[in-house]
């Protein structure tokens, strides 16, 4: 159980996630991405007289096992595999984020800024909030998330994958360097 409870180095966890890509295309030439599953539901539960609900959803229900894949494989990790302790972080980063009332490194995210608790503070509302919807509709509006344009996109050479990787790192270049920084003072 050691080798699951541990980081896998770079050079192991890339190429097993670089061959999905290929894995996929050649076994039934679907693309990776989660961001479309939330149409996909939407389309099966609520067949409403909406264009955009409006195609073969049971043509992308491999989508559908591959998200509750994931959210159990969540569960089972969460219920099975021991929280690994404090997580370390660079020392720079730590003394950046103390200025910020960040101190609490015992989980995989920071309680103070993730946590019922922090939902209720205007920080919270703006990060988990309204930093949620600007995720799920950004990844909409651009036509897949990070992990469909960044790696089946560019994988598959298309060049609107590209920009909108390039957008995606811009974005978030300005978001961590200009606009963060404000909202952990509030």
């Amino acid at each position: 159980m050691n080798w699951i409870n541990q980081p896998w180095p770079w050079y192991v966890a890339g190429p097993l996630l670089g061959l999905i890509v290929p894995a996929l295309l050649l076994i039934g030439n679907k693309t990776f991405g989660i961001s479309s599953s939330l149409r996909h539901v939407c389309a099966a539960c609520f067949p409403a007289n909406v264009k955009f609900f409006k195609y073969n959803w049971k043509k992308e229900i491999w989508n559908l096992f591959f998200v509750a894949g994931v959210s159990i494989g969540a569960l089972l990790t969460i219920s099975f595999i021991p929280n690994a302790g404090i997580v370390n972080i660079h020392p720079e980063l730590a003394s950046d984020l103390t200025k910020y009332g960040i101190t609490d490194y015992s989980g995989l995210i920071p309680s103070q800024l993730f946590s019922w608790d922090a939902l209720l503070t205007a920080r919270g509302i703006i990060m988990i909030v309204i930093g949620g919807f600007l995720v799920g509709f950004g990844s909409r509006y651009a036509g897949g998330c990070t992990s469909g344009h960044a790696i089946s996109g560019i994988s598959n050479l298309q060049l609107p994958s590209l920009i909108a990787t390039c957008c995606f790192m811009i974005g978030g270049f300005i978001m961590t360097n200009a606009i963060l920084p404000f909202i952990l003072k509030l």
